[in-house]
């Protein structure tokens, strides 16, 4: 669809056109039934009506007279004999002492007739005589007769006192020149209105679409670093994409209100090691007895700052990444091996790496993110646990939830740091090395997995992490 304008116009047009053809077909339809009906009601009573003027007394002469009165220009009427024995069927007369003449052209389109009461020709009117005597009839009420190439809707009585068939006939041209009449009648008015129609469409249908233009126009002006919502009343109609628009605008200002407030913390967290770093480097250079020491520290300053970049950029690739198909993976390999990985760390500091629970546990999530997910998890422990500290990963399934725990005897976090310990370079300990980015990348990851993230304090001193999935749903 190129255009809404262009397509509502067409189609409304089209549906127009539709309704009208649709409509005359079924007023043509209609109109014929109703105008057979009522043609047949007036055959019915002009036939009654000319019944009941039969005199006893008529004779050939008032036949011959009848006869001259319905002769038309080209097309005789004619009398034949009245007796019933006559089987000649030879005309008495066709002589007319009136000039033939037609007051109205459809006079030609209708006819009477009488016959004897074996079906003899007694009197046939114009155009019951072009080819022969028009066919007899059968029985009284409605029948269609083809003479001479024309149908005839004709309808016949048997008058028994007299001894008399009469039948009155309408052609069908009559009353399909009618119908064709009214229908374009009716039609032509509407055909010239047809363009008018169209213009007028066209115009309510731009003026309708104009507050989309207006919708569009205010947002081309807005320069790139206006985020405010749009504070114009649409119709109801738009009221949705208003507020699309606004809820898109609004994750778009918090987004880049977080890549800003992470540029900066970051670009302020790098800076740190870095500036420690130079000072270590310098005290080497000018000192031979603090030489080593000096570049211990700086080495150490370099681990952390590698840290501070390899956080960073895990941290970037789990929000940028799109959201990946889960399966259902098993826990307890991925953490067997992580805590193996992580085995050398905990032994350098004389820290014990334990694992407890189950020995399977399955839950929907991806396998890398899961890895990344315990490997801060654990990380974050051991880094917080004192030399000498144990680190517990504990598997269980609390009412049908998957679930794991990493419990350290580190010094834990104060109850007020609690709620912000999952933001970005959020350090509840500054003693510590670290970059605060490891439970911000968790945080991120459990809610990527749909997944509940618990942090508190266990007495007399540590941390208690608790990582909950939804139930598997059974296949």
């Amino acid at each position: 669809m190129t255009s809404i304008r262009r397509y509502l116009t067409r189609a409304v047009m089209g549906l127009v056109l539709l309704g009208a053809i649709l409509s005359g077909l079924a007023a043509w339809l209609i109109t014929r039934h109703e105008l057979e009906e009522m043609f047949d009601a007036q055959l019915s009573q002009f036939g009654r009506i000319v019944t009941g003027m039969i005199d006893i007394n008529m004779d050939s002469q008032d036949y011959q007279a009848l006869a001259d009165r319905l002769t038309q220009p080209g097309h005789a009427a004619r009398f034949y004999s009245m007796e019933e024995d006559d089987t000649s069927g030879i005309v008495m007369d066709t002589h007319s002492v009136n000039t033939p003449q037609r007051f109205r052209e459809e006079e030609r389109l209708l006819s009477l007739g009488f016959w004897n009461s074996d079906r003899s020709p007694r009197m046939l009117s114009a155009e019951w005589n072009d080819n022969g005597p028009f066919p007899p009839p059968k029985e009284t009420g409605y029948r269609w007769v083809t003479y001479d190439s024309e149908n005839w809707r004709v309808f016949s009585i048997y008058d028994e006192q007299h001894g008399v068939w009469v039948s009155t006939g309408l052609r069908e041209d009559f009353q399909q020149e009618l119908v064709s009449k009214i229908l374009l009648g009716n039609s032509i008015p509407f055909l010239l209105i047809l363009p008018l129609l169209g213009f007028a469409l066209w115009w309510v249908i731009r003026r309708g679409l104009r507050p989309i233009d207006n919708l569009s126009a205010e947002v081309a002006r807005r320069y790139h670093q206006d985020l405010t919502p749009i504070e114009q009343a649409p119709p109801q109609e738009l009221w949705g994409l208003r507020d699309s628009l606004n809820a898109f605008i609004e994750r778009l200002r918090m987004a880049l209100d977080r890549e800003r407030r992470f540029t900066a913390d970051a670009a302020h967290e790098l800076r740190t090691p870095l500036a420690g770093l130079k000072i270590h480097l310098d005290n080497a250079r000018a000192s031979e007895q603090d030489y080593q020491s000096s570049l211990d520290k700086a080495r150490q300053g370099i681990e952390r700052l590698q840290r501070v970049v390899d956080q960073l950029l895990t941290l970037a690739r789990v929000e940028r990444s799109p959201q990946r198909q889960q399966d259902v993976v098993d826990l307890y390999p991925i953490a067997s091996q992580l805590a193996g990985e992580m085995w050398p760390l905990a032994s350098h500091r004389q820290q014990q790496l334990e694992m407890s629970g189950l020995s399977a546990l399955e839950v929907r999530a991806d396998p890398t993110e899961l890895g990344v997910l315990l490997r801060n998890l654990l990380d974050n422990a051991l880094r917080y646990t004192p030399d000498g500290g144990t680190v517990m990963l504990h598997l269980d399934r609390i009412q049908g939830q998957p679930m794991i725990q990493v419990i350290d005897d580190g010094p834990g976090v104060p109850a007020e740091s609690l709620e912000k310990i999952t933001e970005r370079f959020h350090r509840a300990n500054q003693r510590m090395t670290g970059s605060g980015l490891g439970l911000s990348i968790v945080k991120q990851l459990t809610q990527r997995q749909q997944a509940t993230l618990v942090i508190h304090n266990r007495e007399p001193h540590g941390l208690i992490v608790t990582v909950t999935w939804p139930p598997l749903q059974p296949h």
